[in-house]
C-alpha cells in the first residue's frame, strides 16, 4: 500500500494567486516564459533565466542561484505564505466542461524505489539530473508531479464532501481552463484520508512528471544516506503529488511529424504503406476513429490508414499500442527511424494543438508527413505499468496541465 501524509504548504495569498500561479516549467520555452511572467509569477523561480538580459542559459550557475534568490524573496515579500499546520488539498481542474478532482499530498520516496509508485516511461539521466539540482538547491518540491490511482469509493466520498464547501480560490487561466482549490485542515479528516490511502490504495501511477518523481526519490536517498540519525519520518522522505482517480482522467493523442520520406516519392511511400494498411482518402480534416486507425497528412491531403489484421499482436500489451504499430510498420520499416528519442527527423505534437498544427507544419515545408494517433486509455496505461512494461516514448499527453505555484512542499 502507498504511504502518504499531509504537509504545510507554501502557497500564494488568495488575492494574488492568479499573479503567482504559472504553467509548468516544461511547457514554455524561455522566450515564452519571459513574455508571460508578471512581477509575482512563479516563472521567476522555475524559469529564472528570464531575469537576465539577454536571457541566460537554463543550466548556468547564475541561473540556479537566481532561482534560490527568487524563492527566498517570494517568501520574504509575503507572496508565498506557509500554512500553519499540515493539510491535504483538493485541486479541481475543468476543461471543456469536464472536471477532475485531485488530492494534493506528499507521497513517499521509498515507494518509488520499491515500485509501489509505478511508471510507464523511461527517464533520461540528464533530465533527471537537472530536476534533481532544482530540488536540492531549493530544498523543496516547487512543482507537483501528476499521479493517478485506481478508483476508490471512500476517497470519492471524502472529496465530494470537501468540494461541497467553500473553496480557497477559483480562477480561469489563459487557456480557458478552470482551477479551484480547497484546504483540508481538519485533523480528523486528514487522519481519515491518510488511513484510506495506506489501507486501500495499493499503487500510484505516474501520469506526468516521471523525471521530477525520479529526481525527488534521488534527493530523498541522498539526504537519507547523509543523515546518521535518519528514522524515516523526515520531510525529505516525501515529495508533492496531485493524485486523481483513474476514471476522471483522459489521455489525449500525442502525434508525430517526420521531415522526409527516406528518399521515397509520395507515390512510392503510399504504395509502401499498402503492404500493412488499408489506405483511403479522407474528406477534410480526419481524426482516427478507433484503435489501429491513423490519420495521415501528406501532400496537402488527409488519409485514413487502418492496420491490416495480423500486423500486430493483440496479446502483447506494448505491441498492440498504436504508437508501437506506427513505429514498427511505418517509422522504422519505411522511414528508417529507429530511435524515437534521438532521431532528429521526427517531432512530436500534443493533440491539444489540434490537427491544424500538423497540416500547417507540413504545408510550410518544415515537415513532409504527419500522423495523428488514437489516444491510449488510462486502463491501458495501468495494465502496462502493473505488468512492469514500459510504453514507447511520447505515448501519453494529459490535459489540462497542473498549474504550478498553488502549493509548494519544503523538505525541512
Amino acid at each position: 500500500m502507498v504511504k502518504v501524509r499531509p504537509f504545510a504548504a507554501l502557497r500564494p495569498r488568495r488575492d494574488i494567486v492568479t499573479e503567482v500561479a504559472a504553467p509548468p516549467y516544461d511547457v514554455l520555452n524561455s522566450v515564452e516564459a519571459a513574455g508571460m511572467a508578471g512581477e509575482k509569477s512563479l516563472l521567476h523561480i522555475t524559469r529564472p533565466e528570464i531575469d537576465f538580459e539577454p536571457i541566460a542559459g537554463e543550466h548556468e550557475e547564475r541561473t540556479y542561484g537566481k532561482a534560490v534568490e527568487n524563492f527566498r524573496l517570494w517568501q520574504e515579500k509575503g507572496w508565498l505564505v506557509r500554512d500553519p499546520k499540515p493539510c491535504y488539498y483538493v485541486y479541481a481542474q475543468t476543461m471543456d466542461g469536464r472536471t477532475q478532482y485531485g488530492i494534493i499530498l506528499c507521497a513517499n520516496t521509498e515507494d518509488y524505489e520499491s515500485g509501489v509508485i509505478k511508471k510507464h516511461e523511461l527517464t533520461r539521466k540528464d533530465k533527471e539530473d537537472d530536476r534533481m539540482i532544482h530540488v536540492r538547491i531549493q530544498n523543496a518540491n516547487i512543482e507537483p508531479v501528476f499521479f493517478s490511482y485506481k478508483d476508490n469509493q471512500s476517497l470519492n466520498s471524502i472529496v465530494s464532501g470537501v468540494v461541497s464547501g467553500k473553496s480557497e480560490f477559483r480562477f480561469t487561466d489563459e487557456n480557458g481552463f478552470g482551477h479551484e482549490l480547497w484546504v483540508i485542515d481538519d485533523d480528523s479528516l486528514t487522519d481519515r484520508i491518510t488511513s484510506v490511502f495506506t489501507r486501500e490504495v495499493d499503487s500510484f501511477y505516474v501520469a506526468d512528471g516521471h523525471h521530477r518523481t525520479a529526481a525527488a526519490a534521488r534527493v530523498g536517498a541522498e539526504k537519507r544516506s547523509a543523515n546518521p540519525c535518519h528514522d524515516g519520518t523526515e520531510e525529505y522522505n516525501y515529495f508533492m503529488a496531485v493524485c486523481f482517480p483513474e476514471s476522471q482522467l483522459k489521455i489525449i493523442d500525442y502525434n508525430r511529424l517526420v521531415k522526409d520520406l527516406n528518399g521515397l516519392s509520395e507515390a512510392e511511400f503510399l504504395k509502401a504503406l499498402e503492404e500493412d494498411f488499408t489506405v483511403a482518402d479522407a474528406a477534410g480534416d480526419f481524426r482516427p476513429t478507433g484503435l489501429h486507425n491513423f490519420s495521415m497528412y501528406l501532400g496537402g491531403h488527409w488519409y485514413s490508414l487502418t492496420a491490416r489484421e495480423g500486423r500486430f499482436d493483440e496479446n502483447d500489451p506494448i505491441g498492440v499500442l498504436d504508437v508501437t504499430v506506427l513505429s514498427n510498420l511505418v517509422l522504422d520499416r519505411i522511414l528508417g527511424i529507429k530511435d524515437l528519442r534521438t532521431d532528429r527527423r521526427i517531432d512530436f505534437v500534443g493533440g491539444i494543438r489540434g490537427l491544424g498544427e500538423l497540416s500547417a507544419r507540413v504545408d510550410s515545408g518544415e515537415m513532409k508527413v504527419a500522423f495523428a494517433m488514437y489516444p491510449v486509455s488510462m486502463r491501458q496505461l495501468i495494465n502496462i505499468a502493473d505488468s512492469g512494461n514500459i510504453m514507447p516514448p511520447k505515448t501519453t499527453w494529459f490535459e489540462p496541465k497542473l498549474r504550478s505555484g498553488l502549493t509548494i512542499h519544503t523538505l525541512d
